[in-house]
């Protein structure tokens, strides 16, 4: 398709009347990311980590591994692939996804090459990648950018595209909607991770989308505003990690019509309110100390290298795990 002038960019404007794009009684796509439990001791998990993928498995719930809520930047090579492949095991065929880093420096060129080793190895082990922006890629202007995805798609069927606000992560970048309207001209592209916590933003991208390609998947990282999924939004969230049997439960409401679905979304909203207020990184150590209360992992120790959150959490968590009946 041809590009978007700034004339057409700028009538994207749901926010004159966003309750136009509400979704009533639709089936949502939800992939949980996973997080990467540690031991007191400073090692990783490895059955509270397992345990935890094929729970979100059994929620019919994807789950995405070595993405930030699995430390993706502070873990090496071999332990991407160790959480691979025993994600792979535990899938055994049921579809998951991964994210495919590349870690590089601001000013760094644009490195298709680094990109192909973690896209060949999520496809080798049955995943779908989900490209993270870096410096290189992100650096680029917007034409380049468009066609540095669709080399990557000469490299795998499909793949998600991730737009990161850089209150996640310093390499990360929301693109202009110019550029957006070129990921979903990239036929690989099935979908795209929208993480700039902004409802207007992504009521745009959710506009372009079902003018341009109704089957591109508008996945919210917004986990301050979950009830984007009332709008068109499917999903791909660190927040479901606390929860993936809740979430499921909180989708399958929606898909049948019944209000239970406002009062279950709300708590886990609250949830979401406290665990990702800022410094937002630290949200992987609420979800440790969460996770912990279900009685899910042993310990609540976030990543070594990690920010971490005041042990007073611990009993706000508790009374939000009791409002939802599993503390």
């Amino acid at each position: 398709m041809a590009a978007l002038s700034p004339l057409q960019t700028e009538s994207v404007d749901p926010a004159r009347d966003p309750a136009a794009l509400l979704r009533p009684r639709r089936s949502i796509t939800g992939i949980s990311a996973i997080l990467l439990p540690f031991t007191d001791s400073g090692e990783i998990d490895w059955p509270g980590f397992e345990a935890h993928v094929a729970r979100t498995l059994d929620a019919e719930l994807a789950p995405a591994v070595n993405m930030d809520t699995g430390y993706v930047n502070l873990i090496d090579d071999a332990t991407r692939q160790a959480v691979l492949a025993r994600t792979q095991a535990i899938a055994a065929g049921r579809e998951f996804v991964a994210g495919a880093f590349v870690a590089d420096q601001p000013g760094a060129a644009w490195n298709r090459d680094a990109y192909a080793r973690p896209i060949e190895q999520i496809q080798r082990a049955g995943g779908t990648p989900v490209i993270f922006q870096s410096f290189g890629l992100t650096g680029q202007p917007s034409s380049a950018i468009v066609a540095a995805y669709a080399s990557l798609g000469a490299l795998c069927d499909r793949f998600i595209a991730f737009e990161l606000g850089t209150m996640f992560a310093p390499f990360g970048k929301i693109y202009d909607l110019a550029t957006y309207a070129g990921l979903l001209d990239v036929p690989q592209c099935i979908g795209a991770k929208h993480s700039s916590l902004s409802r207007v933003l992504e009521w745009q991208r959710l506009t372009l989308r079902d003018v341009r390609r109704p089957d591109f998947k508008v996945f919210t990282g917004n986990d301050l505003a979950i009830d984007m999924v009332m709008y068109g939004s499917d999903y791909l969230l660190g927040l479901s990690t606390f929860a993936p049997d809740l979430f499921a439960r909180r989708d399958a409401l929606w898909a049948a019509g019944d209000p239970d679905f406002y009062a279950l979304n709300d708590l886990l909203q609250y949830l979401g309110f406290l665990a990702f207020r800022a410094p937002v990184p630290a949200y992987k150590h609420s979800a440790a100390q969460f996770l912990k209360l279900r009685g899910w992992i042993a310990s609540d120790a976030p990543h070594p290298n990690a920010e971490r959150r005041p042990e007073s959490d611990v009993a706000i968590l508790r009374e939000i795990g009791e409002r939802l009946g599993v503390i």
